[in-house]
């Protein structure tokens, strides 16, 4: 292999910056630029997902206040201290570009970067062309389709966005190779993988990455230098306080059947967690990726530790676990589980979105990165998604604010529910004869054959919930009553799932009368006059 793809100037991040303009950047011009930036533009949304949190390391290592860097374990000895250090940070509203370039160019080894070194190619591991050999000891590559999310792998894998094989693969170009490294590294899949020999034993079975099916939520601000500031997690996680942090570009390699280095702050925290091992091929004139090894990087069990950029739910045996990706869910039904305080609630909030300075809440908005996929090997959707700036209501700041957001998601939530229920209840009551139509009846439901009307109302109903949520979702309306809206968008759902019903279609006009009366039962009674 030969290098050449240097990460630190090849333009290889698509950002946008303030004045509108879309523009590939390098890490170096990143971090020079990053107060003229507006958004990253990575349209691989797990890929991003992972850069944010690769991004947020380095961005530990570079800011600093008087020489004095936001990872430095002093300072984070008192978290206050470390708080009054990131306000310093955030006033000089820029990257030092000398403390930009004395990371990318001394402190860390040369090669490092590179996405080709002989030697160590940026967040790959080298062993794997001698490791992952075949039975007579020939590369066992796992093919470039193994590499790129999105395309068929092996001999029945489906055709969704192009007629890629690996009897005839396609390269992919360096720069989304390097996209699609990162995806992998912190959403690949578990289960059978490239086998790796590395004793007399072949072993060809991985675990699954650190963030697979789940969703990540990030303090996102106008500029991507305070986003990134601000992505740094604060030292109150639970890390090992004597060992000294690295991320895998500014250490020596891993010992993979040697036990897992536990996560120290903030580098392995962020970078240090994964679970599979990857080696580019290259194309020769270094520009694309021909093949792709990928395989198992431990078997040791993965150390215990809270992402910082996750939400947590309340399982039924009162353990938490991160929210898992849903396609289907819009990020504001999330909202309240990103503004209220953990006590008594069966969510806690991401702990980069704790303690953020005052005086940047009302710019602040939470971007969601999200991949939908079962425990294994089945990758659904992808989706990144962006809210107003919300996070001027959290609990601390704005208490009505954040309970009123919560109750008009609650509200939304049970109508949902109702208007599901309602739905069924009709199709039972216009496609069984034997149903009794009668208002006040017993309905039994077959959830085997709920019939196409609740599905139908349902993908009516939430974007005219959204619609509603975000009207409501001003100081303006925590005192009025947020049922009725609800309710509304539930009733015409209905009425456009059901259709229109000809004259004589007596049981199906019974049937709507009896599930509109069910979804306006959820309005409160009037008081008496």
């Amino acid at each position: 292999m030969s290098g050449g793809f240097d990460l630190r100037d090849e333009p290889w991040i698509p950002v946008r910056l303030l004045t509108g303009e879309s523009v590939p950047v390098g890490l170096r011009e990143l971090f020079r630029r990053a107060h003229e930036i507006a958004d990253v533009e990575l349209p691989v949304p797990p890929a991003a997902a992972g850069l944010l949190r690769i991004l947020a390391a380095m961005t530990a290592r570079i800011a600093h206040d008087a020489g004095v860097r936001l990872d430095d374990a002093g300072v984070a000895e008192d978290i206050e201290d470390w708080h009054a250090l990131r306000r310093q940070v955030l006033k000089r509203g820029r990257f030092d570009p000398e403390a930009v370039d004395a990371y990318f160019d001394r402190r860390v080894p040369a090669g490092r970067f590179d996405l080709f070194d002989r030697q160590r190619p940026f967040l790959q591991d080298p062993r794997l062309a001698a490791e992952c050999v075949d039975a007579s000891g020939a590369p066992n590559p796992s093919g470039v389709n193994k590499l790129v999310l999105g395309r068929p792998t092996g001999v029945n894998g489906a055709v969704l966005f192009g007629h890629f094989t690996d009897t005839a693969p396609v390269a992919v170009p360096a720069h989304e190779a390097v996209w699609h490294l990162i995806a992998q590294l912190y959403f690949g899949p578990s289960g059978q993988c490239t086998p790796r020999r590395i004793t007399d034993v072949r072993a060809g079975s991985g675990d699954a990455a650190p963030l697979r099916k789940s969703v990540s939520y990030f303090a996102w601000a106008p500029q991507l230098f305070t986003t990134l500031v601000l992505a740094v997690p604060g030292p109150q996680v639970e890390a090992d306080w004597e060992a000294a942090d690295a991320c895998p570009w500014e250490e020596e390699l891993n010992a993979p059947l040697e036990p897992v280095p536990a996560p120290t702050w903030p580098g392995r925290l962020l970078t240090g967690r994964f679970r599979h091992a990857a080696l580019l091929v290259p194309a020769a004139d270094g520009r694309s990726v021909t093949d792709a090894y990928l395989t198992w990087s431990t078997h040791e069990s993965p150390p215990a530790v809270r992402d910082p950029y996750q939400i947590l739910d309340r399982r039924k045996d009162d353990t938490f676990q991160p929210r898992e990706a849903d396609g289907a869910r819009a990020l504001w039904r999330d909202v309240d589980s990103l503004l209220l305080k953990d006590s008594a609630h069966d969510a806690q909030r991401p702990p980069c979105l704790e303690d953020l300075p005052k005086q940047l809440l009302p710019s602040l908005r939470v971007r969601a990165y999200g991949f939908e996929q079962d425990g294994q090997q089945k990758d659904s959707v992808w989706f990144q998604a962006t809210t107003p700036p919300v996070l001027q209501f959290q609990e601390e700041t704005d208490p009505a604010m954040a309970h009123h957001l919560s109750r008009c998601h609650r509200v939304a939530e049970d109508t949902a529910s109702r208007l599901e229920f309602a739905a069924k209840v009709a199709w039972k009551l216009a496609t069984d004869a034997q149903a009794d139509p009668s208002p006040k009846a017993k309905v039994r439901i077959d959830h085997r054959k709920p019939g196409p009307w609740a599905s139908a109302a349902l993908s009516r109903y939430w974007p005219c919930a959204e619609d509603e949520f975000w009207r409501l979702a001003t100081p303006e309306q925590t005192t009025a009553a947020i049922e009725r809206p609800f309710v509304q968008a539930a009733l015409a759902a209905l009425d456009e799932a059901i259709g229109k019903a000809n004259r004589a279609d007596i049981r199906v006009a019974r049937a709507r009368a009896r599930a509109r009366a069910l979804v306006l039962a959820l309005l409160p009674a009037r008081p008496a006059a």
